[in-house]
């Protein structure tokens, strides 16, 4: 057997930040998707809505940043912001 660690893989999204500032170290993340209607066949957007950890409370709102999964860090805390990605002009 080898002694080879492995690394999890942890699901990683981009979206923008909707509320900044609202909550300590904490940020609402929207991850918008294309979903194709069951009956339609028509493609329709779909949003859902993360509350992200922010450690140094540096987005703001309308930034596009990087979320990765991790433990729960509270009741609906599960996403930890990685990087931004692009700031809000």
């Amino acid at each position: 057997m080898s002694a080879e660690l492995r690394t999890p893989h942890k699901k990683t999204l981009v979206g923008s930040v909707l509320t900044s500032g609202k909550m300590d170290k904490t940020v609402v993340v929207s991850i918008e998707r294309l979903a194709k209607h069951p009956f339609y066949g028509k493609y329709v957007k779909r949003n859902v809505k993360y509350t992200a950890h922010d450690e140094k409370n540096e987005c703001g709102s309308g930034d596009k940043v990087l979320i990765v999964e991790t433990r729960p860090l509270s009741r609906t805390k599960r996403w930890r912001v990685k990087e931004i990605l692009e700031k809000a002009k």
